[in-house]
């Protein structure tokens, strides 16, 4: 009976070192497309800062079709951190997903074929645009911007006066899709 209890006991430990690792991998996957994806949100947001004296270029930056480099290599740089490699693949103009593998294996159990597994599991980040915007009204200025609208939070921008703007986190939300 004591032999059969040490067995379960290690058959419960095989699996909780299973899912130790497989919560590795998640967080990795985690990590990695969130970084992407807010690498791309502040190239998004620079985007954005550089041409707010043009608002016709606005809504595309908004739309994520501004001319942005695939940011995949900050999704491998967080995966070998959190002891893994990924593969990463942008998903839309406003997106990443990827998929991380650790590079930690199950190790031996009593479970045979365990010693060389290694967890696989994704994840996708997404990017959304938190502003909206209106023309300047008729009678403004002829260089008058649109008033800029985040989520509640009203801008109103002075192009004589530029110092105070929103950051990317006003202009942009990231986070894990479901």
């Amino acid at each position: 009976m004591v032999g059969g209890l040490l067995l379960l006991a290690l058959a419960y430990f095989a699996v909780g070192q299973a899912a130790a690792i497989r919560s590795e991998a998640q967080t990795a996957a985690d990590a990695a497309a969130l970084a992407a994806a807010l690498e791309t949100r502040d190239r998004l947001a620079d985007a954005w800062l550089a041409n707010v004296e043009e608002p016709d270029t606005w809504q595309d930056i908004f739309d994520g079709n501004a001319l942005v480099p695939d940011e995949c290599w900050r999704a491998h740089q967080l995966a070998a951190r959190n002891d893994a490699s990924v593969e990463c693949r942008p998903d839309g103009p406003l997106g990443y997903t990827v998929a991380a593998e650790t590079n930690k294996t199950v190790g031996d159990t009593i479970v045979p074929g365990t010693e060389n597994q290694k967890a696989t599991e994704s994840a996708t980040a997404v990017i959304e645009a938190r502003c909206s915007f209106k023309p300047p009204a008729e009678d403004a200025d002829e260089d008058a911007l649109p008033a800029l609208s985040c989520e509640g939070e009203d801008w109103h921008l002075d192009p004589e006066d530029l110092s105070d703007l929103p950051k990317p986190e006003d202009l942009f939300d990231v986070h894990l899709a479901d």
